[in-house]
């Protein structure tokens, strides 16, 4: 047995280290290491609890929106205030606007330069790989170029992107008005083309009819596009069979409109869909670099540095349902939504490294059939934003879906100023560190097995596993 520390990881947002333990052509388990203390939260202490909305975008510049979004929505629950419709629909919008972009970002940029690699040169697809070869390959510009045109949906409905501050606890400062519909519309008319003729080669509806395992195959054997020649390598590498993280999944719920959201909140365990009990969420610290009770609920936890920590390995927390680890993301959310396809496929593989990639990519599709809902639904002339006073004491808290899975905000306010904060990102429940049990988190038990091919110095499996969760190591750690 031998071991390996794999890192820093390039095309990661923040500083991620991996401890292997590797015996012959297989992992045999895995230590991750965030290594970067940030202390977000404890910059938030004794300040007003509005300055949130200032402070909590800068935890991140790629989903600065969705700790916009979360800390909005901490701060309404508290002040107990609800966004007018036209403030839900803008908030949705642009938070949309921010978890398709992300997801694009990530499928070209970050998961398929992989695939070009030296290491798979002699593969029949290899060739066809090449179009994603990191700053080289000719899917790189293509992609930027519809990113780009596709973000100017945030600048004219956040003003900025990152780090807006027109989303608010009651509704957003910025408006629509009949023109700004059209304009918001051909954007995304866009985005649906690239979509349909780049990485689906297909109808959106073509992709939304999509009910079953079986179905989805027949499309790929038919498809042109590059979500299509994914499919295609999976099989080629047993990417279905890569990764499996075998956690209970877990979505906090979102992008809600009039009482209903988009996404569910629940979680699944054993087969079965159940409600997810916000109280028995907790936080191990047994192996973080953090002092304090080992076992910490996010209303009333320390973020307390101790690099003395005895079996600490990782600035960050292990965030537990009870004494169950749990995996957030697309796939999650989408079984819990009950949706026939995630639900067939995650029955017969799991989560793994290709239902994570394909669940992301298909949510695409999804998330631009409701924004042009959304849009329609805007009225020019009622009201984006409701007058309130931000209530002086009490504790709140939000979940929202964001792009990597579900992100949680508490607040806890005493005469004007903030007591405590905490935040769990996706990325921390993904990447936690082992707990008390010694129960590895999601990342490291998808780890273990992972193949190690002739002559490998830094497996490319574990490139592969590792960005099929797609880190945020800037939003991990507390």
């Amino acid at each position: 047995m031998s071991r390996k520390i794999i890192g820093p990881f390039s095309r990661v947002e923040g500083h991620l280290e991996i401890d292997l333990n590797r015996n012959g052509p297989s992992v045999v388990d895995a230590q991750v290491n965030s290594p970067m203390y940030r202390g977000m939260e404890t910059i938030l202490l004794d300040r007003a609890p509005m300055d949130a909305l200032t402070i909590v975008p800068r935890i991140c510049g790629i989903c600065s929106v969705s700790q916009s979004v979360a800390a909005a929505q901490a701060l309404a629950k508290l002040s107990d205030v609800s966004p007018p419709k036209n403030g839900q629909l803008v908030t949705n919008l642009v938070l949309a606007c921010e978890m398709l972009s992300n997801h694009l970002t990530h499928f070209y940029l970050f998961f398929m330069p992989d695939f070009a690699r030296d290491i798979y040169a002699n593969r029949r697809w290899y060739n066809n790989a090449l179009r994603f070869q990191a700053q080289r390959g000719n899917a790189q510009a293509e992609v930027l170029d519809a990113r780009n045109r596709f973000l100017h949906m945030m600048g004219e409905l956040a003003g900025k992107w990152p780090h807006t501050l027109a989303l608010r606890p009651s509704g957003t400062t910025s408006t629509v008005h009949a023109a700004q519909k059209r304009k918001l519309k051909t954007i995304l008319t866009g985005m649906r083309r690239f979509l349909e003729t780049t990485l689906f080669g297909c109808p959106l509806n073509d992709m939304l009819a999509l009910k079953s395992r079986s179905d989805l195959h027949t499309w790929a054997k038919e498809g042109r596009g590059d979500l299509s020649f994914f499919i295609h390598l999976s099989e080629a590498l047993s990417l279905d069979k890569m990764g499996k993280s075998q956690s209970v999944l877990l979505a906090g719920g979102g992008l809600p409109l009039e009482n209903k959201k988009l996404f569910k909140q629940g979680i699944f365990k054993e087969q079965h869909f159940a409600p997810l009990p916000v109280d028995k969420i907790n936080e191990d610290i047994s192996h973080s670099f953090m002092a304090g009770a080992t076992m910490q609920f996010p209303q009333n936890a320390k973020n307390d540095p101790d690099l003395d920590q005895n079996n600490a390995y990782s600035w960050c927390k292990a965030p537990r349902l009870g004494s169950d680890r749990c995996e957030v993301g697309a796939l999650a959310r989408h079984v819990i939504n009950g949706h026939p396809l995630f639900c067939d496929l995650y029955a017969q593989e799991g989560s793994t490294v290709k239902s994570r990639i394909f669940a992301r990519a298909w949510e695409m599709a999804f998330l631009v059939d409701a924004m042009e809902n959304w849009i329609d639904q805007i009225d020019p002339n009622a009201p984006f934003y409701t007058p309130f006073t931000p209530a002086q004491n009490g504790q709140a808290f939000a979940f929202i879906e964001a792009a990597r899975g579900t992100l949680g905000h508490w607040i806890g306010v005493e005469d004007n100023k903030i007591t405590n904060y905490q935040i769990i990102a996706p990325t921390t429940w993904n990447f936690s560190p082992r707990d008390q049990a010694g129960q590895p988190g999601p990342l490291e038990s998808a780890l273990e097995g992972a193949p190690i091919l002739s002559g490998e110095d830094d497996p490319v499996s574990v490139q592969h596993i590792v960005r099929s969760f797609d880190p945020c190591m800037a939003c991990t750690v507390h």
